[in-house]
């Protein structure tokens, strides 16, 4: 049985600092998602709905205590937010205190860790609740450095990265193993972040919270022991941040750690810079990308495209002016979905 969870956003949940809480509402195998807590604006309305228009029956409350007025049963409190430096925002504290006192577990993903926290360590003793901070560094004995072995792999390695941050890379690889799912192939995707976890996940590992010494390790061990395991037809990688965003670059383990030779990348064509900052500097052309892509070993198979700020006759434009000009396929995962590529990836 999933346990019961409630999704706290409290009014971010139209941002991008929610894409957290917009993975639990596409779908997670770990949890059963009961509700959303956010704004009294946008009360009593369908989740689904809010995000991409597609009804999912899961509710959006003012607060903690409308849910529980409502008797909903709830296991456990998620922070549905990923916030710039991992930090839990004030105005959370104060929700995660009365959600332990009602008796709720809580799980969080950001940097800043619940058991850091006296009080909520103090009301989750006494209530014998636990405190989940999925960001938590392993300990050393538990971390794996690289072999060597990630080369014995013999199915397909496609790492799915990003010309930026927070645009679909995790739940473009998902509808990819759903996708496979579905025409009786089996694929296995390897997470990197604290979502992927929290949809049910069984390999992989937390890019930003591992020492960096032992990235290229862990990554490889997942991999690794994903394909003895499971004997995949081909093997996912959650791409995280981009190859060149200054906050964060990342990616070049993928390919050259991670021994992926087939990589989807996602783009959104409105997007002008590095998460939205002007001052962050213009994200690159995407033929570019491509290009440093090839200059490590891999191959853009296609370009996914996020439509956000685009209305249909434009991002069908974008999808055409991509593929004309890149001569490769260029697909719209939440619009027209992916099973087209899935042929490239076996080729």
């Amino acid at each position: 049985m999933k346990h019961k969870a409630v999704v706290l956003t409290n009014g971010l949940l139209v941002s991008n600092d929610a894409k957290t809480a917009h993975g639990l509402i596409r779908g997670t195998e770990r949890f059963e998602i009961v509700a959303i807590i956010d704004s009294p604006t946008l009360q009593g309305q369908d989740a689904g709905e809010i995000l991409d228009g597609k009804h999912r029956n899961i509710p959006i409350f003012g607060s903690l205590e409308e849910v529980l007025q409502n008797q909903l049963q709830v296991d456990y409190l998620i922070i549905g937010v990923a916030t710039v430096g991992g930090v839990l925002p004030k105005d959370m504290i104060g929700i995660v205190e009365n959600a332990l006192k009602s008796g709720i577990s809580v799980v969080n993903g950001l940097h800043e860790y619940l058991t850091d926290n006296p009080v909520f360590v103090q009301l989750a003793a006494e209530r014998n609740l636990s405190l989940i901070d999925i960001r938590k560094p392993k300990k050393r004995q538990d971390l794996h450095f690289w072999t060597g072995a990630i080369n014995e792999v013999d199915v397909p390695i496609v790492a799915v990265l990003g010309m930026d941050c927070a645009l679909g890379k995790r739940t473009t690889a998902r509808l990819l193993r759903q996708s496979a799912e579905a025409k009786g192939l089996k694929a296995e995707m390897i997470f990197t972040g604290q979502t992927g976890w929290l949809q049910g996940g069984k390999y992989g590992f937390v890019f930003d919270s591992t020492l960096n010494d032992f990235v290229s390790g862990e990554l490889e061990h997942a991999i690794v022991s994903c394909w003895k395991e499971t004997n995949p037809d081909f093997i996912l990688l959650e791409g995280q941040s981009a190859l060149r965003n200054p906050s964060g670059p990342c990616g070049f383990e993928f390919i050259i750690s991670g021994n992926a030779r087939k990589v989807i990348l996602v783009h959104a064509p409105k997007r002008l810079y590095f998460d939205n900052e002007p001052h962050w500097g213009l994200i690159p052309s995407v033929k570019s990308e491509i290009e440093l892509i090839k200059h490590l070993g891999a191959e853009v198979i296609a370009l996914a495209l996020n439509t956000e700020h685009c209305t249909e006759e434009e991002y069908l434009a974008f999808q055409k002016a991509y593929h004309e000009e890149l001569q490769i396929p260029v697909i719209l995962p939440l619009e027209q979905g992916v099973e087209t590529i899935l042929p490239l990836i076996l080729k």
